[in-house]
């Protein structure tokens, strides 16, 4: 009897990728690659997935948040990194991939693109703008200052005060200047000293802040976009104090002003005393000279009124002599004043008993008599005319009446309907009419006509 032919045992997909990952993630150590981006997704989550691939050949890539969140700048399609990756498989899809844990630009420091774009980006908002600078006090009197309370800075900053501006008072707010949670705490120590300020718990002319020189990296906290909004939106005016002289920061862009030092922020911000004491000593020289030819000048003039001065008892009698001669004009004044009022109050004495209610009402009397008798003569008059008027309207009325005119001897013809007969049409033959005379009357009938 012939046995079967053995078949090898035969490994399921997963567990053939899970080989293969367990192989590359053994055999491969960390490796840096560079390459050009291409296909660049950031997932809601907060994790990268591109490739990575030159003029031959591509590999794709992850790069999980808790990674890309060290990165100081945001890459973008196209551009050439240097990536430092473990090797690995995705299973559920048996890709090749690689893990990132690290990526800067090739060619160029990763510190330094992030520097360029977070100044461009914040440049386009106006953060740096020349018109939202504020002026900075020359002699501030309180001064707070933003940086770590054992640095080298501070030390320098109340040196350069102490010499040139001893009366200043200076308001340290201590914080870490590099580290990862120095950005933070100096945003927050801006906040609060302007929140103070705007209270009025802690007065402040200026605000500075800064640090000693250090690396790109060591200064890296005053390059962050947090401090660079604390800056924008403080309402006292600050100064940036950012490393040495050739050293520049994004917090010298958005402060009010750069100060290439600590101690030049120092100098900046005070004005030196022993400018001020020969400031003043000129001054006092000034004034002790101006002083001088005032009393110079006073000391004239008293002598020159001295010799103008009269004797008081000639300008006395001066005096008298006028005073007596106004006094006399004011007695005959006053004499033709009471002799002038005295004649006005005799004519208004006439005038009023002239103008007695006695005398007017017999006036009033005397006029409302006559006025009487010319009202009767009036009327009489009028009547008379009148009456005169009627008769002769009666008169002329009767010699136009029809008894007037009946007695020359003509009659009023009227039909049997008491019409007036004007003309022979009015009548037809047989027709009764009557015909009035001045005295009585005639009936007769129409026999005939003519009409001529």
């Amino acid at each position: 009897m012939q046995s079967m032919p053995q078949h090898p045992l035969a490994l399921s997909v997963s567990e053939l990728n899970r080989e293969a990952k367990h192989l590359l993630e053994r055999h491969f150590d960390w490796v840096w690659v560079e390459g050009e981006i291409g296909n660049f997704t950031a997932a809601g989550s907060g994790h990268w997935y591109f490739t990575l691939k030159d003029a031959e050949a591509q590999v794709r890539c992850a790069m999980f948040k808790r990674a890309n969140m060290r990165i100081k700048y945001r890459p973008g399609q196209g551009e050439s990194v240097r990536i430092r990756a473990r090797v690995s498989l995705y299973e559920g899809r048996g890709e090749f991939q690689l893990i990132c844990e690290h990526m800067e630009p090739a060619g160029t420091g990763a510190l330094q693109l992030a520097f360029e774009q977070l100044k461009n980006r914040l440049s386009q908002e106006g953060l740096f703008s020349a018109e939202t600078k504020q002026v900075i006090p020359s002699a501030a009197e309180h001064i707070g200052v933003v940086t770590s309370a054992t640095g080298a800075a501070l030390q320098d900053i109340l040196t350069v005060l102490s010499r040139r501006s001893p009366h200043s008072k200076v308001y340290v707010f201590p914080v870490a200047v590099q580290g990862e949670n120095a950005a933070p705490q100096i945003a927050d120590a801006i906040n609060l000293a302007d929140r103070l300020n705007k209270e009025h718990t802690l007065p402040l002319d200026v605000l500075v802040v800064g640090r000693g020189g250090g690396s790109l990296e060591d200064l890296w906290a005053f390059n962050e976009e947090v401090v660079a909004r604390a800056l924008f939106a403080a309402s006292i005016p600050t100064v940036s104090a950012v490393g040495h002289e050739t050293d520049f920061s994004i917090a010298d862009l958005a402060a009010d002003a750069r100060a290439p030092t600590p101690s030049a922020a120092a100098e900046l911000i005070s004005a030196d005393q022993l400018e001020l004491l020969q400031l003043l000593d000129g001054l006092s020289a000034r004034m002790a000279r101006s002083t001088q030819r005032v009393l110079t000048d006073q000391s004239t003039h008293h002598i020159a009124l001295r010799k103008r001065l009269r004797d008081p008892g000639f300008a006395l009698k001066q005096q008298r002599s006028t005073l007596q001669r106004l006094l006399s004009s004011l007695n005959h004044a006053a004499q033709r004043n009471v002799a002038s009022v005295q004649g006005d109050a005799r004519q208004a004495h006439l005038r009023l008993i002239a103008q007695h209610p006695r005398h007017t009402l017999a006036r009033h009397r005397s006029q409302l008599t006559l006025l009487r008798q010319q009202l009767a003569m009036h009327i009489q008059h009028r009547i008379k005319d009148a009456q005169t008027e009627a008769a002769h309207k009666q008169s002329l009325l009767r010699s136009l009446g029809p008894e007037h005119i009946l007695g020359r001897g003509y009659a009023i013809v009227t039909g049997s309907d008491g019409k007036v007969i004007r003309q022979p049409q009015d009548t037809v033959e047989g027709d009764a009419v009557t015909m009035r005379l001045k005295r009585g009357a005639l009936t007769a009938q129409i026999t005939g006509r003519s009409d001529d």
